[in-house]
């Protein structure tokens, strides 16, 4: 029986915005039925005890997040929020101090990503009031994530885009370092009880059109992490935003013959060898970092 640290479920192919880091999904708008998401969990119970919802999508969008974390808590699993953070406003009562919720993230990096972005302070003072009240108010974890530096490190317009991000967050928080100073890339840095900043490089989404890598390699696809897209295709990892690496579907073969089947083996099997199998993964330049 595998199990799996991470499992995304994707409640929603919709987003309210059109980041540059993030490709538009071809996939039919969808959002994700309350029954078909309890039969899902049903299916996974037995893999997992940690759910994330999401693969592409603004979660906060779903009109009934509310009753799918409530079902999540009532099946006794853990649930992590990934959310670009401009629907707080309107989606907060439907969140908040809801008990299966452990951790959300934000994604800072999408008010610049997205070109029709207004008000940084605005923004930024809507999430970081939210943070702090669902940390007094709950168990919750917060990781504030700004995802968009340079690979050859930032460069000027980053640092000082950022640098006006990162002054907010310094304020909000009464911080008495500029938060550069206590950065280490890959490693959060706690600025507040239960909230935490993480800074990073930029990824691509892995395409069938770019360039393929040697071939040889590693990563944690199907063995500490798989997904299921909102139309119930199951994929070994969450950047497979498309659904290229299509093992089966939940509505029709139970998951755990899914994750045993011969594509899935295939795949899990070349990674324990350092080989890469599928197309989709010699051409994921996140898969790089494992092997580096």
């Amino acid at each position: 029986m595998k199990k799996f640290k991470k499992f995304y479920i994707e409640i929603t192919s919709v987003c309210n915005l059109s980041c540059t880091f993030c490709p538009p999904t071809e996939r039919l708008a969808n959002f994700i039925k309350v029954d078909d998401f309890t039969k899902i969990l049903d299916e996974i119970k037995p893999h997992t005890d940690y759910i994330y919802y999401h693969v592409k999508g603004e979660p906060l969008l779903h009109p009934k997040i509310d009753e799918l974390l409530d079902i999540s808590y009532e099946k006794g699993f853990k649930v992590n929020l990934t959310t670009n953070g401009t629907l707080l406003n309107k989606a907060k009562h439907r969140i908040f101090k809801k008990p299966a919720l452990r951790q959300i993230n934000f994604s800072l990096h999408s008010f610049d990503g997205h070109e029709g972005s207004t008000n940084r302070e605005s923004y930024l003072r809507t999430i970081l009031s939210f943070a702090k009240e669902a940390v007094e108010q709950s168990d919750i974890l917060i990781s504030l994530r700004l995802w968009n530096l340079d690979q050859d490190n930032a460069t000027n317009a980053e640092r000082n885009r950022n640098r006006q991000t990162l002054e907010i967050i310094e304020q909000a928080f009464q911080l008495d370092y500029q938060i550069e100073e206590k950065f280490i890339r890959g490693s959060g840095l706690k600025i507040s009880d239960r909230i935490y900043l993480n800074q990073d490089h930029e990824f691509k989404w892995p395409k069938l059109t770019e360039a393929e890598d040697e071939g040889t390699g590693f990563c944690h696809a199907l063995r500490n992490q798989a997904a299921i897209l909102v139309d119930g295709t199951v994929v070994p990892c969450c950047l497979d935003g498309e659904g290229v690496i299509n093992l089966g579907n939940i509505h029709q073969t139970s998951f755990s013959d899914i994750v045993e089947g011969e594509r899935a083996n295939k795949l899990y099997d070349g990674f324990s060898r350092r080989e890469v199998v599928e197309e989709l993964c010699r051409k994921c330049g996140y898969r790089q970092r494992f092997n580096q």
